[in-house]
């Protein structure tokens, strides 16, 4: 994995891509004591930053490869990353989801034109359930996070941040990135090594599933004891990645755990502040920029909302919180 294969992802991606801008608010600033700039990959094709991933690794197969169709296992921004990918390429899908995926995920995956398959994420392994399927039915398996062109998709946000941040006037910063498996953060990691070496990334976990933070910590990987029980769905993982993992080693600084209250916050004052809507997964490195101040360094700070695909009464939960 490097630059260059950021780069052409950014190429394949060209035209189909939004770019996403860094929003700021002074109550925020406020808040958290310092410049905080925020990613708004929550306004990104269906909601999340995974369509970058998803584009990524479609667009990439041979053609008479991709035109057998993709299979993928998701809570539900990979799927409808990979969902919509598909669509527009004209080609099969299938998603595996797990069955306590928000409803509108599992909805919103099927109106784009992907078969839903749920299984349980306690009892059930999606790995086997995946590389059965695509066995049986020639399907290519898209993984949500340990894939090379995933990773180099999602890294295509990271070749934007570091322009952005750099014509805002900010050369270094703490970048902090949701994370579950760790595309995400890698991928902007390789990004801002190439593009802005002064912004180095730091991975958000929810508390309980920092997989991630305990690994970096550790130097090896841990994994998590539950794969549920949180309202971050989007980022549960068992572990991370073995591709992910060993990039954020090398380049990553400490990560953070956040708990459900300060990821609720987070949402309630992205949605008064910025104007935008995270999912609690998706908050998760908002609500480390703004509550956990004291273990950032620098002037500024940036963040990324990764996704804005929340159940309405989860939201409404959010709006209700005190902050």
């Amino acid at each position: 994995m490097d630059i260059t294969m950021i780069d052409a992802a950014a190429a394949r991606l060209d035209g189909h891509v939004t770019r996403t801008p860094l929003l700021g608010a002074p109550a925020l600033d406020a808040l958290a004591g310092r410049r905080v700039l925020v990613k708004a990959e929550c306004l990104q094709h269906t909601g999340s930053f995974k369509f970058r991933g998803g584009w990524s690794a479609v667009s990439a197969l041979p053609d008479a490869v991709r035109a057998r169709g993709v299979i993928a296992y998701s809570s539900g921004n990979h799927a409808q990353g990979v969902a919509n990918a598909a669509r527009e390429f004209g080609v099969p899908s299938v998603i595996i989801m797990p069955s306590d995926a928000p409803a509108s995920k599992i909805e919103s995956t099927r109106a784009l034109g992907a078969e839903v398959v749920l299984y349980d994420r306690e009892h059930e392994d999606r790995d086997e359930i995946g590389n059965r399927l695509a066995a049986a039915r020639g399907l290519t398996l898209v993984r949500p996070f340990d894939e090379p062109q995933v990773i180099a998709g999602q890294g295509t946000c990271g070749l934007e941040i570091a322009e952005q941040a750099r014509a805002e006037g900010v050369e270094e910063a703490d970048l902090l990135v949701c994370c579950g498996g760790g595309g995400f953060a890698s991928g902007i990691a390789l990004a801002c090594e190439a593009r802005a070496p002064g912004l180095r990334v730091r991975p958000v976990e929810p508390e309980g599933f920092d997989d991630m933070r305990r690994s970096l910590a550790s130097g090896g990987i841990e994994r998590n004891k539950s794969q549920s029980g949180n309202i971050c769905d989007a980022i549960l993982t068992p572990q991370p990645g073995d591709l992910t993992f060993p990039i954020l080693s090398r380049l990553a600084g400490p990560g953070f755990a956040v708990t459900e209250d300060e990821a609720l916050r987070a949402m309630a004052l992205a949605f008064r502040h910025l104007k935008v809507v995270a999912e609690p997964g998706g908050a998760v490195a908002l609500a480390a920029a703004l509550f956990k101040g004291q273990e950032i360094e620098g002037d500024a700070v940036i963040c990324t909302i990764s996704g804005g695909n929340v159940d309405p009464s989860v939201f409404a939960r959010a709006l209700a919180v005190e902050i």
